[in-house]
């Protein structure tokens, strides 16, 4: 299990842990290509600002880029990011 760790806010972490954001992202920045293509991620743990609360998904698929739905999940509406899909839950 290769994990990628992210830290949230809180509104982002609730709806992930809620089930009703099924997609995390990410800007497309040098710092985002280095981390996110450097392994193989099979999994994502997603941290409740910088608390100990986590809770850890499988990444069914790549991530990719391109547009994410800006008015629901928080993506900006008028450029690309990275898309890290969300899997079924683990821990």
């Amino acid at each position: 299990m290769i994990i990628l760790d992210l830290v949230l806010k809180g509104k982002w972490y609730d709806m992930i842990e809620r089930g009703a954001k099924l997609e995390e992202y990410r800007e497309i920045k040098p710092y985002w290509d280095k981390r996110l293509f450097s392994r193989p991620y099979t999994h994502v743990r997603f941290r409740r600002g910088y608390t100990k609360k986590s809770m850890t998904y499988t990444i069914p698929g790549e991530i990719r880029k391109g547009f994410g739905f800006a008015a629901c999940w928080g993506a900006p509406s008028n450029k690309q990011v990275y898309i890290i899909p969300i899997g079924t839950r683990v821990e």
